[in-house]
């Protein structure tokens, strides 16, 4: 069952690909080198954002009770 909407799959997806590039751009390389390994960590949250987009479901919206998506017209 889909929890995220149009709006919120948007920024998600554009968010995620952002986090997931821009530790291993050149212009952003050095403010994430200071971050050690802790640069792979924010890909992983990237990866994240990019994957609850492409299913339309977030687990944490599930456990507490969040829907962002439009009731279905009865």
């Amino acid at each position: 069952m889909a929890n995220v909407g149009s709006i919120d799959r948007m920024l998600r997806a554009a968010g995620g690909v952002v986090l997931l590039v821009a530790p291993f751009l050149p212009p952003f390389a050095d403010f994430f080198a200071a971050f050690g390994l802790w640069k792979f960590a924010v890909v992983a949250v990237g990866a994240i954002l990019i994957a609850t987009a492409a299913f339309r479901f977030c687990p944490a919206y599930r456990l507490v009770g969040i829907s962002t998506c439009r009731m279905p017209a009865p």
